[in-house]
């Protein structure tokens, strides 16, 4: 499944050449990850809950074209891979039909310690039935 969230650019979101400043777009992604949660009922408070959080262990980002002050723009995300302990989701950014960036980000999941742990049935299960292979 795959979620579009309708960001519009912020002026603190840019940077002297007047465009997005690239960290900006983190924030974005995640952003969009957690309204994908969200979406299939699986919120990351109720994750968190559980004595489990899914820290970014790897993120990846191709700058297409520039957004800037002002613009609607929608991040796109999708999880496209799991294993017993990690998650890959992938990630674009559009105004409109023009494509301004795509990434992805590897999470690994960890007990309340940051030890690395096996994903418990209660979060695998219902993350699975959503999974959608990467293009």
């Amino acid at each position: 499944m795959r979620v579009r969230l309708p960001i519009t650019v912020r002026y603190a979101e840019t940077d002297a050449m007047g465009v997005v400043h690239h960290s900006s777009y983190v924030v974005w992604l995640e952003a969009a990850r957690v309204e994908w949660l969200e979406q299939i009922g699986l919120p990351y408070p109720q994750i968190e809950a559980q004595g489990l959080a899914f820290a970014v262990v790897e993120l990846g980002l191709v700058y297409r074209q520039p957004a800037r002050f002002g613009e609607r723009v929608e991040v796109e995300v999708w999880l496209c891979e799991a294993s017993s302990r990690t998650l890959r989701y992938q990630y674009r950014v559009w105004r409109g039909q023009t494509l301004l960036a795509e990434g992805y980000t590897r999470h690994l999941c960890q007990d309340a310690q940051g030890k690395a742990v096996r994903i418990p049935a209660t979060v695998a299960e219902p993350l699975l039935k959503y999974l959608t292979p990467p293009d």
